[in-house]
Order: C-alpha cells, then structure tokens, then sequence
C-alpha cells in the first residue's frame, strides 16, 4: 500500500509537470523583512515611467525621475497635488538617481553621470561626466559607498560580460569627479541562486541602495524577477524572489534610515506606477 501511495505521487507530480501546471514556489524575504507583506501607494500620472526612488527626509519627501524627460520629482506618498518637479538636461533614457549626502546624481543608461547642479531652484541645470570606455552597454542601478566615497554603476548589459557570466561594476569617484579607467569587481551569476530558473539566465540590475543598517547592498533586477543581496565587495550573500503579481516592473529601491524598505513599480498598459514599503523588523 505504502509503495502504491508513493508511485501515485511520483504520477500526479509527473503527469503536473508534462502538463505545464507550475507547482507554486515558496516566497522567501530577508531577514527582518516580509516580501508578502506591503502597504502600496499608487504614483500620479506624471511618473508612471518612474525609474528610481531615493527616502530624503521623510515619506513626503522622495525624490524620483523619469526616464525619459531630464526631470526630477519631489514625491509624497500621500499628497493629492501634483509632484513638483525641476528640470535638470535635455529628454533622454536616464535611470538611477543617487543622493551622497551632498551632491544629487542621476545616471544614463549609457553610463555617462549627470550631478544636478542649483537643485530645487528655478535655475536647476547639470554637469555631465562621460563614461570612459567604449563598447554597447545599458546601465541601470547605481549607489552611493560611503566607505569608498564613490558611486558604484552597475551594468545592466555590457559588451564585456557578454558569455562570461559575470555582471561588471564601476566605480565613479567623487574627489576627482571622474570614474576609474577599471571594473572595480564583478559578480558572479552562477553565485545568484534562482538566477537559472529566472525569465533571463544573465543578471540584469534595475535598481540599486545600500542599506542603512546591514551596510549591504540590495539590488532589483526587474527582468529576472529577483531581489540579490551583496556585500560591499559584490559577494553575492542571498537572492530572493520578486513574483510579477506584486511587483510588476521594479526599477527603484531605497531605505529610511530606520531601515524600513521601499521599491518603485513602473507602470505599463497592465500595471499603474507604485511604491511598495515594506517594515523593517530586525531581529533583537
């Protein structure tokens, strides 16, 4: 009886899959954190191409660009009037905004930085840094190290991890304003785990913070469904999953100081634009 029971179960497990019923995956978070759990706040209209997300201040004062029209955003979770906003460059697909503490920078997709200059004025205007290297890239996700002083830009797609299975990152130093002619490291895709069974087997970052608390480094990667953790070194120590029914596109990412967690959604014909916190409740 008993090795009829099991052969039955090997059956229905077999007959499930030849079918293409997927069995549902177990839905884990880092420590201190829910996945599961969230309260969303829906972004106006302005900002459904919303590219990324950085907590200045308080819940009524993010900050967020676009990804198409040179602007920054002032968003409050709550408010019901407009987002103001400051024009900063000309249209372009730029993606990651990073705040160091002092100076205000936004990165385009082909690597070259822009430190917005006179913020919050109405004579806001930037200054553009190149990227050094040549070869096609697309870059998304940034961060600033304080440790380093330097903003960390991580590829997306570059030619020079093309079948190495490795995700390049570069270091933009802040003294001098320029990046390092270098990878500062690369991470390894075969150390991701559920990179494999993700809809793309290359890493491809979306967005990127580094905690307050953990000093680690919390990167969404919006076509492989996934949130990665590393060290500051590019370790990778964990990856978990981001399902799209809660997280359609997550392009943003960022910390309150107190560790709480929030990832920008970009809208589409499907979804409309969000941002999802998530509670920070680490462990005594």
């Amino acid at each position: 009886m008993k090795m009829l029971l099991q052969a039955l179960i090997v059956t229905t497990l077999i007959s499930c899959d030849a079918l293409g019923i997927k069995r549902k995956k177990t839905q884990t978070s880092p420590e201190g954190y829910n996945l599961a759990q969230y309260e969303r706040f829906k972004v106006r209209e302005s900002l459904q191409e919303i590219s990324s997300l950085v907590f200045y201040r308080d819940e009524d004062h993010f900050m967020a660009n676009n990804d198409e029209q040179g602007k920054v955003f002032q968003v409050g979770l709550r408010t019901k009037t407009a987002y103001p906003s400051w024009k900063f460059g000309k249209g372009g697909d730029y993606e990651e905004l990073v705040y160091t503490g002092k100076d205000w920078l936004v990165l385009k997709s082909n690597g070259d930085l822009f430190r917005i200059d006179y913020l919050f004025t109405d004579t806001t205007e930037s200054t553009q840094y190149d990227f050094p290297r040549p070869g096609k890239r697309d870059m998304e996700a940034a961060y600033y190290d304080i440790q380093r002083n330097q903003v960390m830009v991580i590829c997306k797609t570059c030619d020079e991890d093309k079948r190495q299975g490795l995700t390049s990152v570069y270091a933009f130093r802040l003294d001098s304003m320029a990046y390092l002619p270098d990878t500062a490291f690369r991470i390894r895709s075969s150390d991701i785990p559920g990179l494999a069974e993700s809809p793309s087997k290359h890493f491809r970052p979306s967005g990127a913070a580094v905690h307050p608390i953990e000093k680690r480094v919390y990167i969404v990667a919006s076509v492989n469904e996934l949130l990665v953790i590393t060290d500051l070194q590019g370790n990778v120590q964990e990856a978990h999953r981001l399902p799209r029914k809660h997280f359609s596109q997550p392009e943003g990412i960022t910390f309150a100081p107190n560790g709480d967690m929030y990832i920008s959604n970009e809208g589409d014909d499907e979804y409309t634009a969000d941002i999802l916190k998530f509670k920070y409740h680490p462990k005594n």
